[in-house]
């Protein structure tokens, strides 16, 4: 297909933004971004830049997602530090230069230091949806192609105001209106319900004209199955207790961000979005246990096309994560590093906990015969790794002292390391950062199927308790990590079921953006990341190995850190914005 390279100048809902279009290309609907003095009104009298227009949109929807979101250093060469990752206690930034990670972890987040990309980027999107939507009836496309772009677009809109939400709660919802930056920009928030069922509204809208998985050149657009499943998130959310009659509001604030009073029957709608998608029939997990425990849930991350992801974002050859979470070794650097609890969640491979005396854990042989997902979410000491500039692979050395005639190297604990861990999770085995001959066509997973059982487990177990059917959702995902046996224990409680789904959600969404939201809406957060932290150090006297875990950081939280700040910079723009509590 023709590349198109084009920029069109659009003012975002409170400033100004410049917006770079994407480029068509034959390894998929999103390509590289360029400009050129295409203004609007061209843009939408031609079809393959109103298309294009289209795809820009999409690239930018893992924002939110992405691990080298945050940034520290000069404004004009920022490195990153991490993503919603090292804000949680999954964790620890890769630098202690400043970065909204680092005002998460040690709680001082506030109004005047936080990021604006969840506002602007959100704002900015969801104008380019508003003006696609105006301007395509003009647009010479045919009638089939406009009715599935507005379709499409009506997800993308949902899905940027759901990002809005979880960051903020209710907010302004601008509908089909195109500001520009002499008007008088209304800055009002909605409710908490209202931003809801806006969102829902939009996901229904696309949901009537969409197939139900995309296919071909197609895959990675929006799709039936992705509507659903956005639905069944935000409405997860909505039922959960931050929002569900337990808001952090009072007074003007407290229907801004959540229902002023609980209701029970929201479980009951969470449960349902989930069995919309569970009924579909268009998902699996990626099961894989013959090649190794566990492989299918490596593998599925390294598979551009598969039946596990139901939206994602499209990516051509990369080494993403790889240039983010590999060892210095390895030329990776600057992503997010594991933290010792994160490890401590993984249980043995009969599925039992490590604190169970029964389960066989051994302090000083601590990886033996743990959850297969261990592995391929952290790198430890002596992890096999892809070669840079050479075929095969060799281990990690980020133990101290002497092991196989090397000494401490560049990727040790307190060297490479802050908290003697490297992130595996999403990582491609035959991959490496800065090395052109060996890359992965990977693409970001933003919604997959695991998260759905996970989400109708949690939903049906507080609506109704644990049910038969809430036990096979959970050990579906545990039997696909190769634990034997992979069954929970039976006759749990629901309390014992929620802690159980709880720990699973952590260690199988480990990375993708979960653990961080998921602890505020069940508001334990003030639990979770009121903590010290701890790394491990791996001491090596050639035979001879300790293990001793470590300080990292005294984690800070306190009760406004269940949303985000607004940036200040938009709070003073108007006094009809209310910020968040507590900020």
């Amino acid at each position: 297909m023709k590349k198109i390279y084009f920029k069109v100048l659009t003012f975002s809902m409170f400033g100004l933004a410049l917006w770079g279009m994407s480029s068509c290309k034959k390894d998929g609907f999103l390509g590289q971004t360029t400009t050129s003095n295409l203004t609007q009104s061209t843009v939408f009298a031609d079809s393959a830049n109103t298309v294009a227009f289209l795809s820009n949109i999409y690239s930018n929807v893992g924002f939110s997602f992405s691990p080298g979101r945050f940034l520290y250093g000069p404004i004009l060469s920022p490195t990153t530090n991490g993503g919603l990752d090292a804000a949680s206690d999954e964790a620890e930034v890769y630098t202690s230069a400043g970065s909204t990670a680092l005002a998460f972890e040690s709680g001082t987040i506030n109004a005047a230091v936080v990021t604006d990309d969840a506002y602007k980027n959100s704002y900015t999107n969801i104008r380019a949806v508003n003006q696609l939507l105006a301007n395509l009836p003009k647009s010479p496309i045919n009638n089939f192609t406009k009715t599935q772009m507005r379709a499409e677009a009506h997800f993308l809109r949902a899905w940027y105001y759901a990002i809005l939400l979880k960051h903020y709660g209710g907010v302004h919802i601008v509908n089909d209106k195109i500001y520009n930056y002499t008007d008088a920009i209304p800055a009002k928030r909605n409710t908490y319900a209202e931003t809801v069922n806006y969102i829902l509204a939009d996901c229904d809208t696309a949901a009537l004209e969409l197939p139900t998985v995309q296919s071909g050149l197609n895959y990675g657009r929006a799709s039936k199955g992705a509507c659903l499943a956005l639905k069944s998130r935000v409405l997860l959310y909505a039922a959960s207790p931050l929002f569900n009659g337990q808001s952090i509001g009072d007074g003007a604030t407290k229907e801004l961000v959540g229902y002023a009073t609980y209701d029970k029957e929201r479980w009951k709608l969470a449960e349902d979005a989930a069995i919309a998608v569970i009924g579909t029939g268009a998902y699996k997990l990626n099961v894989d246990n013959a090649t190794a425990a566990g492989y299918g849930f490596q593998h599925l991350f390294t598979l551009p096309l598969n039946t596990e992801y139901i939206f994602e974002l499209m990516r051509g050859n990369n080494a993403d994560f790889e240039s983010l979470w590999q060892p210095p070794s390895r030329t990776g650097k600057n992503g997010a590093l594991p933290l010792q609890g994160l490890v401590d969640a993984f249980p043995m491979n009969t599925g039992k906990a490590i604190t169970d005396p029964t389960s066989g854990y051994d302090p000083q042989n601590p990886y033996a015969n743990r959850d297969p997902r261990l592995d391929y979410t952290v790198i430890r000491d002596q992890t096999l790794i892809q070669n840079r500039l050479s075929s095969g692979k060799s281990p990690i050395n980020i133990f101290t002292g002497t092991y196989n005639g090397q000494t401490t190297g560049p990727d040790a604990v307190n060297v490479g390391t802050r908290t003697g861990y490297y992130t595996n999770k999403m990582l491609d085995p035959d991959a490496v950062s800065q090395d052109f001959t060996h890359p992965t066509k990977r693409c970001w997973p933003l919604i997959r199927y695991a998260e759905i059982l996970l989400n109708y487990a949690e939903a049906a177990n507080e609506y109704e308790g644990p049910t038969t059917q809430v036990y096979q959702a959970v050990e579906a995902i545990r039997q696909r990590a190769g634990l034997n046996p992979y069954q929970l224990p039976t006759g749990l409680s629901q309390a014992d079921m929620r802690k159980a789904i709880q720990n699973e959600r952590r260690i199988e969404l480990a990375f993708e953006e979960h653990r961080f939201w998921d602890v505020r809406r069940w508001k334990i957060a003030d639990q979770t990341d009121n903590i010290q932290t701890y790394g491990m150090e791996v001491d090596r006297n050639n035979a001879s190995v300790t293990y001793k875990t470590f300080p990292v950081r005294k984690r800070n939280f306190r009760t406004a850190m269940y949303l985000w700040p607004f940036p200040q910079t938009e709070v003073a723009k108007s006094p009809e914005m209310l910020q968040n509590p507590g900020y």
